[in-house]
């Protein structure tokens, strides 16, 4: 039988029930059980958790695209941003809360910290590009449930994604 046969008839058995190539006393043939190495294990669980990991990522990112984060201004009026290994991070807070605790932490809790509300996908998707430098957001800097949005292909626009070597101006 031919693979595109069974591609064809998916609902066909794949052995024929009933159908002796030999005489009728023959012997079923001994099974074989492939053992598989800790090697190979290993492998295939890291594979698992990579591909776990994935989805959780892309699950937490279509929530951060759908939500409106805090974006503190800096005194220039600009978004807060600051540059982190060639990476410049639009640095967003997902309640003032969070906020609070950042501008504790920069040393400046007693200003009155101005900031804007924006949809995360209006972050990724028109504000990281205008920068013209690679940049991404931080969500939650400095806290234990802070999470990084890179600019990689998935993340922002195609043109911003560094991987993808997107053009900055």
């Amino acid at each position: 039988m031919r693979l595109a046969d069974l591609a064809s008839d998916p609902g066909r058995p794949l052995l024929r029930a009933g159908v002796a190539d030999g005489p009728s006393n023959a012997q079923p043939p001994p099974r074989v059980q492939r053992t598989v190495s800790k090697g190979e294990a290993a492998g295939a669980d890291a594979e698992a958790e990579v591909q776990a990991r994935r989805r959780e990522f892309a699950a937490l990112l279509g929530e951060f695209r759908r939500t409106a984060v805090l974006v503190p201004l800096d005194a220039h009026g600009s978004l807060w941003s600051a540059e982190l290994g060639g990476v410049r991070w639009i640095c967003a807070f997902s309640d003032e809360a969070a906020l609070a605790r950042f501008a504790y932490a920069q040393g400046d809790p007693g200003r009155e910290w101005e900031y804007r509300t924006v949809l995360g996908a209006r972050l990724l998707d028109v504000m990281v590009p205008m920068l013209e430098v690679p940049a991404g957001v931080a969500l939650d800097a400095g806290s234990e449930d802070g999470m990084l949005l890179p600019p990689v292909a998935g993340v922002v626009p195609d043109a911003a994604a560094v991987d993808l070597g997107g053009e900055q101006r």
